[in-house]
């Protein structure tokens, strides 16, 4: 069976590392005796489908270069709702390609009653992408109201370099 692995952090910067997922779901598709073909990493939010890997791993589901794709968890592929959601697993299920979760085991979509627990959690994971962005708002407005500076301070670089938005390791060897 040929095996891709898909994760996502929200943050391009170093706070949040993809191999915290990689790793686990490299175990897991190990015990299930599958062959790793592709591995997909975005470091972007989960709020829209337009995440370059994501896209690139749609694209080979569509070409048929694998039978399962390994995910650490639902809102790692989506927090764009029910909807969406179901259309990515739809597109995967018309290409023959099963979806299933690391940390969610009845993520699976080889099961019935998985797709209402998909459904579900598609809902919760949009719920708490709306809960993100309200706590953000309330911060920056408590902030302005006490008169702090917002944003970064005038003339200064970062002193560390931007990763791209996304990277495709392919054929890992380990």
């Amino acid at each position: 069976m040929k095996i891709a692995l898909y994760c996502r952090v929200s943050k391009s910067d170093e706070s949040q590392d993809p191999v915290n997922q990689l790793n686990p779901l490299r175990d897991y598709a190990r015990a299930l005796g599958g062959e790793i073909t592709q591995e997909y990493v975005d470091m972007s939010s989960g709020s829209n489908g337009d995440r370059k890997e994501f896209l690139k791993m749609f694209e080979d589901a569509d070409r048929r270069k694998f039978d399962l794709l390994l995910i650490w968890s639902l809102d790692r592929l989506s927090r764009e709702g029910i909807s969406n959601t179901l259309g990515y697993i739809e597109r995967l299920r018309k290409n023959g390609v099963a979806l299933r979760s690391l940390q969610e085991s009845w993520v699976d979509t080889n099961d019935g009653p998985g797709e209402v627990m998909i459904a579900v959690l598609a809902w919760v994971a949009k719920q708490e992408r709306k809960r993100i962005v309200e706590r953000t708002k309330a911060g920056l407005e408590r902030a302005r109201k006490e008169g702090k500076r917002l944003g970064r301070p005038a003339g200064k670089k970062d002193s560390k370099p931007r990763r791209k938005s996304g990277y495709l390791l392919r054929y890992h060897q380990g």
